[in-house]
């Protein structure tokens, strides 16, 4: 007579969300923002469903329909339909890591349907607002306006992502390339043009930041990050380099911006999209954008269709006199 098997015990939903996301910043290399919103997401999945199964809540007890009542929980709240649909992603990508390392048989999440979203393109400033702000960076806009201006060049100038930017040391700038090495999402590397304004205004920063390292009595005291704050807080503590946050870019980026003239939702991601879509605009390659930005895919280039379709259609609604 054989021994029975061994029941099998699958561990607490907290322990299967805190394995998956080390599983994503060890080996796909999630950046930080990434982690906290997946953190967020699934801690809050996870509560709802001890609540409806009890402190024993097991994975595999969990069903599609299950999944569709929590989105009907975050829509009661008031949640709208994009916050349920980033909920619903996090949920799905946990899900199919579960089904391919045996905790679930199958992808529950997978059977859900994502909630429609209206397709709002975002506002992209024409390519003279777009010189105005960058070449009209004062002390009546910024703290720092070597730095801001460095900012602003290499965000509108190189299409980069605020992470990549703040991200960004001394050695990535290859100045005899005229290149910059960007680290983008999942530690994915490419290398972008440095135009000749950008270079400039970094040169000129460069000059200031050395200096203020200097006054700051940090001269035997250096750090990798290109961009540092004011203050240089945190410069001389263990693992500090004084390097400038996501968060402050963003404030740097809406001061400056709606000094100038620009609408108050500007934020850095806008000069990426005006980035590609002047790009586009002036005759530039869909291919040769998508490599400039980073897309994996091709698709998320092709936004840049849509924003420049929809402003000729404004023109000509504008314009043209048998479209009035």
């Amino acid at each position: 007579m054989s021994a029975s098997a061994a029941p099998v015990i699958i561990p607490p939903l907290n322990i299967l969300v805190a394995d998956f996301l080390r599983v994503l910043a060890n080996e796909r290399g999630a950046s930080v923002h990434t982690l906290r919103a997946y953190e967020r997401e699934l801690a809050g999945f996870a509560g709802w469903a001890v609540e409806r199964f009890g402190t024993d809540a097991a994975v595999d007890r969990i069903e599609h329909t299950d999944i569709r009542a929590f989105l009907g929980t975050l829509y009661d709240r008031g949640l709208s339909k994009a916050s349920a649909a980033r909920a619903l992603a996090a949920i799905r990508s946990w899900f199919k890591w579960l089904a391919r390392t045996g905790h679930v048989e199958q992808n529950a999440a997978s059977l859900v349907a994502t909630p429609r979203l209206p397709k709002h393109l975002p506002r992209v400033p024409s390519i003279e607002q777009m010189n105005r702000v960058v070449e009209s960076v004062g002390e009546d806009a910024a703290s720092w306006p070597a730095r801001d201006t460095a900012i602003l060049e290499l965000l509108y100038g190189c299409g980069i992502r605020n992470a990549e930017l703040t991200g960004l040391n001394l050695d990535d700038i290859h100045w005899a390339n005229e290149a910059i090495l960007v680290r983008g999402k999942g530690q994915k590397q490419r290398y972008v043009p440095l135009g000749d304004a950008a270079a400039e205004a970094v040169r000129t920063y460069l000059g200031e930041r050395s200096a203020l390292l200097a006054a700051e009595g940090a001269k035997g005291i250096t750090t990798p990050a290109l961009f540092v704050n004011l203050q240089l807080r945190g410069l001389g503590k263990l693992g500090g380099q004084a390097r400038l946050t996501t968060r402050s870019v963003a404030r740097i980026v809406k001061r400056i911006a709606v000094l100038r003239g620009l609408s108050a939702d500007v934020h850095p991601h806008t000069l990426r999209h005006a980035f590609g879509t002047h790009l586009l605009e002036e005759g530039a390659d869909l291919r040769a954008i998508q490599e400039l930005l980073g897309h994996e895919r091709l698709s998320t280039t092709q936004r840049y269709t849509q924003l420049t379709t929809a402003q000729l259609e404004k023109v000509y609604d504008n314009t043209h006199p048998r479209a009035k």
